[in-house]
């Protein structure tokens, strides 16, 4: 499967086989080798508030302290894209991904678009 249409596949709630524990912020992975780099991988995610859950936070900046609606908004939001990056890498083939990181834009007024990137790896534990 090419990797445009990786990217726009629609996101559906899918497990993912891959151990957590092979994602990494690092460039190497202790205690495993790197058997094959896959490429970038990345899951990409374009979100906004809802007008509800606009009028709920508005409430709750009324208040101040944690706007818990925008926190599990963005919480979701980032696991979703972690997960298609997930799911990009095992279907490259990959078991591990390495130097992963996130981004975010705001691509107009309460539209924002996260990004889950990182390197696809082929590792065994030596």
């Amino acid at each position: 499967m090419s990797t445009e249409h990786v990217l726009t596949l629609q996101f559906k709630r899918k497990d993912t086989s891959m151990d957590h524990k092979l994602v990494t912020t690092n460039i190497q992975l202790d205690g495993y080798r790197v058997i094959k780099n896959l490429g970038v991988v990345r899951g990409i995610i374009v979100r906004s508030r809802s007008l509800f859950g606009n009028i709920g936070a508005g409430f709750q900046i009324l208040f101040g302290g944690n706007i818990s609606l925008y926190s599990q908004l963005c919480e979701q939001t980032r696991r979703d894209a972690y997960e298609l990056m997930i799911r990009h890498a095992e279907e490259l083939g990959g078991n591990a991904i390495l130097a992963f990181r996130y981004d975010a834009t705001e691509i107009a007024a309460g539209v924002t678009e996260v990004l889950a990137y990182g390197t696809a790896a082929v590792v065994e534990k030596i």
